[in-house]
């Protein structure tokens, strides 16, 4: 059956409802959107790690410092409270503290994106007002999983819609199926593209057939696809997608804006080299070795990486010389 038509039959009451108006007005925008406009995602956004004091304190001091070294690099913005800002493992305190903290630090052309997913849609709704409120620009939301086997197409349709109903900020999707074990369905993310409060999706999963499919299937709508991860950026972009929120922007942060760059300006070979050497660094910091690992590679690069929370353990001895290996053997130290 053609996917048109089982969207029009199975999940016909979602997306009826995303018919209904957004919220008219967007609070704490860098960039106020009007009518016929919307805000530009392109461009790297790092998921900037959460530093942490000896006694697994948000060290605020240390933020702030990594903050001012990534303001000499053109990033379109940053992403706190994502998978690497060990976003499961701070108080909803703690969640607003940084958020107020990096936009502070941050120039109103740089945009800030929150993560405020929570498993039920009434939890998402009041933390993402509150974000917009501590002043994020765009909430970033990731898939409830806990139940996962109830999250349906029409279930995850409904969520995203009345969390983009009731948030005063535009929402990007939130596929991660490494942490969640839930890949937001294709079908479910081509009907939330029609909301006038979704700006776009950040996909995690790798699947460049899945981010074409994105990219071509939503052509007629103002949605923007944003690659997940370092190791599939120059692909994502020859295929359409607007930007990259990657890891490794953390630790190499000025290469992925240079690959940015070379992508948008046609220099596909000089792309494809860059690319090459930064997939075994990203493979590390991610699959291999996790925000560990990512912490440790900031640290040899001038930023502070600093301890993780329990229960997340530092590398051993002989994890730390295979990460170092792998970043010397590409040609980063």
């Amino acid at each position: 059956m053609a996917l048109s038509t089982r969207l029009a039959s199975s999940l016909q009451p979602a997306l009826a409802a995303l018919r209904r108006a957004a919220p008219g007005q967007c609070r704490g925008l860098s960039t106020p959107l009007g009518p016929g406009h919307t805000l530009d995602l392109g461009g790297i956004f790092p998921p900037l790690a959460t530093p942490f004091s000896p006694t697994q304190e948000v060290d605020y001091d240390r933020l702030e410092g990594n903050l001012r070294r990534y303001a000499s690099i053109p990033f379109r913005g940053l992403v706190v409270l994502g998978s690497n800002g060990e976003y499961p493992y701070l108080a909803p305190r703690e969640r607003l503290e940084v958020v107020s903290c990096v936009r502070r630090a941050l120039p109103r052309d740089r945009l800030l994106l929150a993560g405020s997913g929570c498993e039920s849609t009434q939890a998402t709704i009041k933390l993402t007002v509150s974000m917009a409120e501590a002043g994020a620009d765009v909430a970033l939301v990731v898939t409830p999983c806990y139940y996962r086997g109830a999250m349906t197409s029409a279930a995850l349709i409904q969520h995203y819609t009345e969390v983009a109903d009731a948030s005063p900020i535009p929402v990007v999707l939130y596929s991660v199926p490494a942490n969640t074990g839930l890949d937001l369905p294709l079908e479910a993310v081509l009907a939330l593209a029609q909301h006038p409060n979704i700006l776009g999706i950040k996909d995690s999963g790798g699947d460049i057939t899945r981010i074409g499919l994105m990219v071509h299937k939503t052509r007629q709508e103002d949605f923007q696809v944003l690659a997940g991860s370092a190791g599939f950026l120059l692909a994502s972009y020859a295929l359409g997608a607007s930007g990259g929120v990657c890891a490794l922007a953390n630790v190499l942060g000025a290469p992925l804006c240079q690959l940015d760059r070379l992508c948008r300006e046609g220099r596909w070979q000089e792309a494809r080299d860059l690319q090459h050497r930064l997939i075994e660094p990203n493979v590390a910091v991610t699959r291999r070795f996790g925000v560990p690992g990512l912490k440790k590679a900031m640290e040899w690069f001038g930023y502070y990486g600093g301890p993780c929370r329990a229960p997340l353990a530092p590398l051993t001895s002989p994890q730390v010389e295979e990460l170092r290996g792998t970043f010397s053997a590409n040609g980063w130290l």
